[in-house]
């Protein structure tokens, strides 16, 4: 019998019962192996690279003009009197980067919750081993600029890159335990909580009261639609645009408005899952009775309003936090951060004072501060935990491993060069000094660590070595 829902020229699957397009299969053979690389954790490290990398060409090469026009190229947003302008360059930092700080928000909030930080003896070792890899890198930086003029620069080696860690670390998949990379996962992200905090504190010139007073009439407004049991995504979407703008016109970095918004979503389904099973069966049941063999599902409003039951079921039963995780990860990780890689990392190198930059305070301080500042700070505080019975390691993995994940911390790219930017806007010479310290440290750390993990895992000693 033919299928009244096939449109002209289409097919069915016999096995699946999938109805096909003309030209479906051949568009899934193309598809099907690009969807499964964008899938792979060790893709969005990978398009972070290929991004710096461009970036470098272009502020080296004949575009270098070109390119620096497109950075400071004025766009404007506004209606009627009213309307933002700023360049490019500072709509991707203080705009796009907001996206990015709101997954890293919803991330923290999950873990804290349900991940690794939700377990106190789980938690403690990672947030210790967090802040030693932020205070010992910020003294090796301040060691070499206290007093100078890069000392605005102390907080960006405390920084670790997400994307970077652990698309190294993936590519040691089997050699490495899970839990390993859980550690790593959890550590970064408290140590992106810590650089929100420094930036709020430290980089902020002037406050407007009336608008921080506004933000935090934003802020509160979202809370009690929290705890008023709204769970529809989009009412914290636009006030979250709106503490966007109010913490821009405040003073303090807009961008903190995507972690402050991530921390008011909603981690509670409106379905608990044993009653959604039961409701769904249900469904399940009327879809059957309803199903007249030979008739369209375009004709059938039974069949269409029990097959949309369904799939509003299947959205309510997972938390708004959950959904917008999952929303949101693949752009943020294949737009805005190497959007933000390539409006940033475009370093004019001079090979002729090469020298003179690899000896800079500056670039000295944060080159330092994250290869060997990360490797000490994090190893010697869980060393120090574990020896006065704070924490315990992750299940199956060894101190030498953390030595390995401490060196992949020292990748501080995206938000090293993040505070960097805030540190030296008005200084260029010092954020020249700065970024080349970041990409030379990222790149050592990388290989290092990745080396180091792949050593560690030939040794493989006893747990606890």
């Amino acid at each position: 019998m033919s299928n009244p829902d096939r449109e002209p020229f289409s097919s069915t699957d016999t096995d699946s019962g999938r109805i096909r397009a003309p030209w479906e299969r051949t568009f899934e053979k193309i598809l099907t192996p690009f969807e499964e690389f964008i899938h792979r954790q060790t893709t969005g490290g990978m398009v972070l690279m290929v991004s710096a990398i461009l970036a470098l060409m272009l502020a080296n090469s004949g575009l270098a003009t070109t390119y620096q026009h497109l950075l400071h190229l004025p766009a404007h947003i506004g209606i009627g009197d009213w309307g933002i302008e700023k360049s490019l360059h500072h709509w991707v930092n203080d705009g796009l980067m907001a996206l990015f700080f709101f997954v890293v928000g919803l991330e923290l909030k999950r873990e804290m919750l349900v991940g690794e930080l939700a377990n106190p003896r789980h938690a403690v070792l990672p947030i210790v081993a967090a802040i030693g890899g932020m205070l010992v890198p910020a003294l090796i930086y301040a060691a070499f600029n206290a007093g100078g003029e890069g000392a605005r620069g102390w907080a960006i080696p405390m920084a670790t890159d997400i994307a970077f860690s652990i698309g190294v670390v993936a590519l040691l998949a089997g050699r490495v335990p899970r839990t390993l990379i859980t550690f790593l996962v959890a550590l970064a992200i408290v140590d992106d909580l810590g650089a929100v905090v420094v930036i709020a504190l430290f980089y902020t010139e002037t406050l407007a009261l009336g608008w921080l007073a506004g933000a935090a009439l934003v802020l509160g407004t979202m809370l009690v639609l929290n705890l008023a049991g709204v769970r529809r995504t989009m009412p914290y979407f636009l006030l979250a645009v709106v503490l966007w703008y109010a913490l821009l016109e405040s003073g303090i970095h807009a961008t903190l408005a995507g972690v402050l918004g991530a921390f008011t979503v909603p981690a509670r389904p409106s379905y608990d899952p044993a009653r959604f099973s039961q409701h769904t069966r249900a469904l399940l049941a009327r879809f059957d009775a309803s199903h007249r063999p030979g008739a369209s599902i375009l004709t059938n409003d039974e069949l269409r309003a029990v097959a949309q039951a369904m799939g509003n079921g299947a959205i309510q039963v997972q938390a708004p936090l959950q959904r917008l995780e999952h929303l949101w990860n693949l752009p943020v990780a294949f737009l805005v951060v190497p959007v933000f890689a390539l409006f940033n990392a475009g370093i004019p190198l001079d090979f002729g004072a090469l020298a003179t930059t690899l000896t800079h305070p500056v670039t000295l301080g944060v080159t330092l501060g994250l290869v060997f500042g990360k490797f000490i700070g994090i190893t010697g505080t869980v060393w120090l935990a574990l020896k006065l019975g704070i924490g315990e390691l992750p299940t199956g993995t060894r101190l030498s491993q953390i030595a390995g994940v401490s060196l992949l911390g020292g990748i501080g790219f995206t938000m090293s060069i993040f505070i960097a930017e805030l540190g030296f806007a008005a200084h260029p010479d010092e954020l020249l000094m700065a970024k080349t310290g970041v990409l030379l440290a990222s790149l050592v750390a990388g290989f290092s660590g990745y080396l180091w993990l792949r050593l560690a895992a030939r040794a493989a000693p006893p747990a606890g070595v």
